[in-house]
This record gives structure tokens, C-alpha cells and sequence, in this order.
């Protein structure tokens, strides 16, 4: 029997019904909306997937030589100076290049490069380059030694002015900065002139020089055109031309500090006895009074004359004040009143008195030992007899003297 108006339909059991009705509906809602959220997912899957693949694709492209790329033609226009650090490979000088505007792309230098293989062997230092030069006319600069601007060489004991030798002049650190500072624009040449190096040297704040913070209180002590020797120390330098002078100096002095540090200025000096500083200044007075082999015996007549104290008596001292190569003085220089003459004063000279080398600062740290007090160079090579009493040395003295050694 139908029951079309519900007169038989259990209400209880009706009720039931409806939750589960209910349940079923949601729970296909829910089916739809997760379906629809997989399908989003994997459309956005697909299209990283998509760019990744066309990525990949143009690396593979650029990798194997395949496309093209920016590059302009001729030889360039303006000046630009750039670096090339110790390790770039030829990639990385492309990028450089790049960056400075001398050609349009990294791959204009990569590809052009290919056909030469000195690009290779590009050394470290600075480049005068033109701004939007072709790929083929950069590398063809790059490779020509002309384009490097060259190091500076400093030698052991030299100083930072020039010396006078007979009619020769021996140039000093100021005037070899000069000669690295030269740039070319429009056929012209432009240098720093070496007064306007050693000017900025004497009148500018040591702290704007790169000076260390061992040295600043000695520094500032000195007269001012004493101030940096000794600070610069024996390397090669690459400097890069065309900044000022408060630049090229700080440069150099900023690399030269990194240079002593790593051979134990100022953290080697600790059981010396002396302060940094003053270990410098004994390191010049080595490299100035011996040959390398006796580096430590003339450390060591240095410790112990300072701890009697006795003068030190060198003439590479007087000389420095006179601009005069490392030569015997005479009794008129000797008889002069300066702190710099260690035949009338006691202790170290204020300041250094030339570059030192690695092997003068490693004496000046570590000393021979014994107590040798005097030395006078005795052999043509400048080899030096070493004594512990005053007859001994004048023992030796004399016989330098008969065999003409000076």
C-alpha cells in the first residue's frame, strides 16, 4: 500500500535518514574541491617545469655556442682601467669586462677568446681598456703586455725618495708610484707627479692612508717626510692608475700591511721585548748594514747594544738624513746633531730608514743569539766579521782595511 501522504512513515526513522543524505552530499563536495586543487597543482607544476626546461635549454645553448649574443664593433671609445685579481679564470675576466662596459656582452669575450689561446695566461694587475670594444678587439688587448699597467717593485732598502748616486739618481718609492699612475686619454699622457705623491703622503691624516693602527702613534709622532718610511715594505705592488694620491698610497700601504702581518708585524713581536713599530725599524737597519747571511748576527749586536745601552753607531743612520747611498761617513757627517745619527744618540732612529724584506723583519724578530757586540764588513761579497770585544773588531777593522775591502 502506498503511503503517498505519509500517514505510515515512521517520523524517528525519517530523521535518520536526512544526516546520512546529508553526509553524502559533503563528502562529494569535498571529493570535487580536492580534484580541483590537484588539477591547480599540477598545472603550476607543469609550467615551472615548462620555464626550468626552457632554462636549461638556453644554458645549453650558451654552453654550447649556440645563439647569439650582444657585441659591438670596433676598437672602443673612453678609457677604463680594470682588474684582473689572482685565479679569474677567463669566464670571470668576461664578466669583469662586462661590468666596466667594454664590450656588450660576457659571451662576446668568451667566444672571441677561443681562437687565442694566450687569454689563458692573463696575469693579476690593472688593464687600460676602452669602453664598448667588439669581443675580438678585447681579448686582442687584453693579451698585449703593453695594456698592463706595470707592478711597482720595491727592492730591500729603498727608500721613499730618490737618491743621489754621482750624476744617477736612484729612483725612490714616490717617483716608481709616479711611473704606475700614468694613463693615456685621447693620445695624451697624465701622471701623478712624484711631489704630488709625496705631498698627499706628508700632509694627509695616516688613518686616510691606510696606516695600522701599531704604527699610527709613531706615524704621527715623526716629521712628516719620514713618516711612511720603512711602512712599505720590499713586494710587488699592482696599483691602479689614474686615482688620486690619497688612493695610490693607501692602496699600497693598505697591501703592504697585509704583507708584514703575514710575516709577524705585529703579532710576532710579542716576546721581543720592543713594540712593533720599533721591530720595524731594527729590520730596516738590518737591511741596510748586511748582506742576507748575516741578517740575524747584526739583529743580534743590535738587541744587545740596545740593552747595555750602548750607541749603535751605523752609518747607514747618517746617511739617511743625507740622501746618500749605504757608504762609510766621514767625521763632519758623524759630528752632526740628529736623532737619525746613531753615533751621537742612543736608541733606535725614530723612524725607519728604508723598505725591509721578509728575511730582515724574520732576523729582526729572531736574532742569533750570543753576545756579539761589533761588526765590520770584511769580505768583497760585503760579508762581515763579527766580534764580542772592541780589540777583536779592530782587529778585524784593520785587516778590512789592509785588503782594501773599503
Amino acid at each position: 500500500m502506498s503511503d503517498d501522504i505519509g500517514l505510515f512513515t515512521d517520523p524517528d526513522v525519517e530523521e535518520r535518514r536526512r544526516p546520512v543524505k546529508r553526509d553524502r552530499e559533503r563528502d562529494t563536495a569535498r571529493a570535487k574541491a580536492k580534484k580541483r586543487k590537484k588539477t591547480i597543482l599540477w598545472l603550476v607544476v607543469a609550467l615551472v617545469l615548462s620555464a626550468g626546461m626552457g632554462g636549461a635549454y638556453w644554458g645549453y645553448l650558451e654552453l654550447r655556442g649556440i645563439g647569439s649574443y650582444d657585441d659591438y664593433a670596433g676598437s672602443g671609445e673612453a678609457d677604463a682601467i680594470v682588474e684582473v685579481q689572482d685565479g679569474d679564470v677567463v669566464s670571470k675576466i668576461a664578466s669583469t669586462l662586462y661590468d666596466n662596459g667594454v664590450i656588450a656582452s660576457a659571451r662576446a669575450f668568451t667566444e672571441a677568446s677561443k681562437t687565442d689561446g694566450r687569454v689563458t695566461s692573463i696575469q693579476p694587475g690593472f688593464y687600460l681598456m676602452k669602453t664598448k670594444m667588439s669581443g675580438q678587439q678585447a681579448v686582442a688587448r687584453m693579451v698585449d703586455p703593453k695594456t698592463r699597467v706595470p707592478a711597482v717593485q720595491i727592492v730591500g732598502g729603498l727608500k721613499l725618495t730618490d737618491i743621489k748616486v754621482g750624476d744617477k739618481t736612484v729612483k725612490g718609492i714616490y717617483s716608481l708610484l709616479s711611473d704606475a699612475s700614468c694613463t693615456e686619454k685621447d693620445g695624451a699622457k697624465k701622471c701623478l707627479t712624484p711631489d704630488e705623491i709625496k705631498a698627499a703622503a706628508e700632509q694627509t691624516d695616516p688613518v686616510a692612508l691606510g696606516v695600522p693602527e701599531w704604527a699610527l702613534a709613531d706615524v704621527k709622532r715623526a716629521e712628516p717626510q719620514y713618516r711612511l718610511e720603512g711602512l712599505i715594505m720590499r713586494g710587488v705592488y699592482q696599483v691602479k692608475p689614474g686615482v688620486s694620491a690619497v688612493e695610490l698610497i693607501r692602496s699600497v700601504i693598505v697591501s703592504s700591511a697585509t704583507k708584514l702581518q703575514g710575516f709577524g708585524i705585529p703579532n710576532g713581536t710579542m716576546n721581543t721585548g720592543f713594540r712593533p713599530y720599533e721591530v720595524l725599524v731594527m729590520a730596516s737597519l738590518v737591511e741596510k748594514e748586511a748582506i742576507e747571511k748575516d741578517f740575524s748576527k747584526v739583529s743580534q749586536v743590535i738587541y744587545n747594544r740596545l740593552k747595555e745601552p750602548m750607541q749603535l753607531q751605523f752609518d747607514s743612520t747618517v746617511n739617511y738624513l743625507l740622501g746618500q747611498p749605504h757608504i762609510r761617513t766621514s767625521d763632519a757627517d758623524r759630528a752632526r746633531q740628529s736623532p737619525y745619527n746613531t753615533y751621537r744618540s742612543f736608541g733606535l732612529p725614530p723612524t725607519p730608514i728604508g723598505s725591509p724584506s721578509q728575511q730582515a723583519i724574520a732576523a729582526a724578530i729572531k736574532p742569533e743569539g750570543g753576545d756579539i757586540m761589533y761588526f765590520v764588513k770584511c769580505q768583497a761579497d760585503g760579508t762581515s766579521c763579527f766580534a764580542k770585544t772592541f780589540d777583536e773588531h779592530n782587529a778585524n777593522d784593520q785587516k778590512a782595511q789592509r785588503e782594501g775591502i773599503y
